[in-house]
């Protein structure tokens, strides 16, 4: 008789068990997520953001990391996410293993069709609920970035900025991300 492997009520160290085999496994509430590598455009736009968010460190300091890395927000909740940044006046926060119990100040998800759905609901409430104070949805199939801003634990709509538009935020002040060299050339 076959047993079926668990998928619930695991932990952070029941994730460390699993093979390195290029999925993206994720817990969120001990239930696990597995994801495939991403596609092309999808890792494109995590350079460029990388890349942006890299230059912006290196002038107002703070710390950019891009997936895999994980977010350990409880030994049930830990996530890969595209992109996280810390500012640099928490920097002191992050120990060797990064985010462990430290929430991000900017996460970033860019769509994909295997974690749409999770990405914009269980992913968005999960940041919420561990006060990250934004997070970005870079969503491919609307050409936009949304922006969430979790203020005293709410979040009301979202944001949007779609081509042709430049997004700054006050949370990281000097930070402009211009959406079209973002999601790269308008696909006809």
């Amino acid at each position: 008789m076959a047993t079926q492997s668990k998928t619930t009520g695991l932990t952070y160290g029941d994730l460390a068990t699993f093979p390195d085999d290029n999925l993206r496994r994720e817990i969120i509430d001990g239930e696990l997520l597995v994801t495939p590598a991403p596609g092309r455009r999808h890792q494109e736009i995590v350079l460029e953001l990388g890349h942006v968010l890299l230059h912006y460190s290196k002038v107002h300091g703070g710390e950019a990391l891009v997936a895999p890395v994980d977010v350990r927000l409880s030994d049930v909740d830990v996530v890969q996410p595209d992109l996280v940044f810390i500012r640099a006046d928490r920097i002191e926060d992050l120990g060797e293993q990064s985010f462990v119990g430290v929430p991000p100040d900017l996460v970033i998800e860019v769509s994909s069709a295997t974690t749409r759905r999770d990405d914009l609901t269980r992913k968005k409430d999960l940041y919420k609920r561990y006060a990250v104070p934004e997070y970005w949805f870079v969503d491919l199939d609307a050409d936009r970035i949304e922006i969430y801003r979790f203020v005293e634990g709410r979040d009301g709509q979202p944001e949007l900025f779609g081509r042709g538009e430049t997004v700054s935020t006050d949370f990281l002040p000097g930070l402009t991300v211009r959406v079209d060299e973002i999601l790269g050339l308008a696909e006809s």
